[in-house]
């Protein structure tokens, strides 16, 4: 397999989410299992996943500026060693029933998140200008194989070190993590040109002035925090409306299903129909996700809507960042990336915490309420915008 093949290169990319995507997942389903067993105010239960969310909110503006310098390579190896470091901290202050040394762990692994969050503008960079939507969305593929493999993992190494539950997990993690990084010894990337270094750049004001821009960072923002906001309320919303875990797991697994499959296909629908009617797809769906969701507490309601919410997010997503690779110039590229992966951890760390406030004073229809009208008023300004440049 030639390594300088742009094909080759976008499905390391590819597999290298997949690992990054298996952390994660096995990190979410422990990380507030483990919490409620360490934190002796149990209230502090999902600490955990707010350290991790709030580990790469905090990175991910100083990694854009160091891929902007050092290329994407040595920011991406170091973003896995330092997970595969957390992880392993992580086990071990399960090891010390130690809760502040198990938060500590999980902050570092939010560092894996930051650097994998430009896995997508990296492919997009060594595509060909036309299948830049393409290579962005076969990177994202990689999550279908996370799916199961990070699933597995979880459940079959958390009793690996009995009576330290959950201790396996970690030192799984620390392996795919470790995995990722040798991958990225043999990744070949363009570093950054001179130019591309020390060239002009606009100031913010002069950028925003692009309505392109501005819809494109809050369609990928939008779309990313309500998909976040309606996911994570959900199984909480369906165990209180008296459905078994198994049927939250269900929906759940076909939701991350919806999420990522699409991918396969989804770039190919941006080259040929452009992104600005793909995301508009996407924003239309989310606001399909949230009726749904208002019609009744059903299973086929719940259902229905997860698998509607991780289709549009995908469309919104991918479209949205598909967009904006058009609006900025090399010399640019790491401000605007930091700044719209900063945007969208910010959001997202938003979403999570007021979901389950959401969910708790005002019932699940307050969740979906808040989807509608948002993606709606997306949808309504890029239909706006394509009426005027039609004209």
């Amino acid at each position: 397999m030639s390594l300088d093949n742009p094909r080759n290169r976008i499905l390391l990319l590819a597999i290298a989410q997949a690992l990054y995507g298996s952390c994660v997942i096995i990190l979410f389903a422990t990380g507030g299992l483990v919490g409620l067993t360490l934190a002796t105010n149990k209230s502090f239960a999902t600490l955990p996943l707010t350290a991790y969310v709030v580990g790469s909110m905090l990175a991910t503006i100083p990694v854009s500026m160091l891929m902007g310098r050092l290329g994407r390579i040595p920011v991406f190896a170091a973003g896995a060693a330092t997970s595969a470091v957390g992880a392993l901290i992580s086990a071990y202050a399960i090891y010390q029933n130690n809760f502040w040394l198990f938060i500590a762990g999980c902050l570092l692994q939010g560092t894996y998140q930051a650097t994998s969050s430009f896995h997508s503008f990296a492919a997009s960079e060594v595509a060909r200008p036309e299948d830049k939507s393409i290579a962005i969305s076969w990177v994202l593929t990689g999550g279908v194989l996370a799916a199961i493999v990070g699933t597995m993992t979880a459940k079959f190494s958390a009793d690996l070190f009995m009576p330290f539950t959950y201790a396996g997990s970690y030192v799984a993690a620390s392996v795919l993590a470790c995995g990722g990084l040798l991958l990225f010894s043999i990744l070949k990337l363009p570093k950054p040109t001179q130019a591309e270094i020390q060239g002009p750049q606009r100031s913010w004001p002069e950028l925003l002035r692009q309505p392109q821009l501005v819809i494109a960072m809050v369609a990928g923002i939008s779309s990313y925090a309500l998909m976040n906001l309606m996911m994570t309320a959900a199984p909480v919303a369906m165990e209180i409306c008296g459905f078994d875990k198994s049927d939250s797991f269900w929906v759940i697994q076909w939701h991350v299903l919806a999420m990522f499959v699409p991918s396969f296909f989804t770039g190919v629908l941006i080259k040929r129909y452009g992104a600005n009617l793909i995301t508009s797809l996407g924003l239309g769906i989310l606001v399909a996700a949230g009726a749904t969701a208002l019609a009744g507490i059903t299973f086929t309601n719940f259902a229905v809507a997860l698998v509607l919410l991780g289709l549009g997010w995908n469309f919104g997503f991918i479209g949205g960042t598909t967009m904006l690779t058009a609006t900025y110039r090399p010399s640019e590229r790491a401000k605007v990336q930091g700044a719209n992966n900063f945007a969208i951890s910010l959001m997202v760390a938003i979403a999570s915490a007021s979901s389950g406030q959401m969910l708790s004073h005002f019932g699940w229809a307050s969740v979906a309420l808040t989807v509608v009208p948002i993606a709606g008023l997306m949808l309504a300004v890029i239909w706006v915008r394509a009426r005027r440049v039609a004209v």
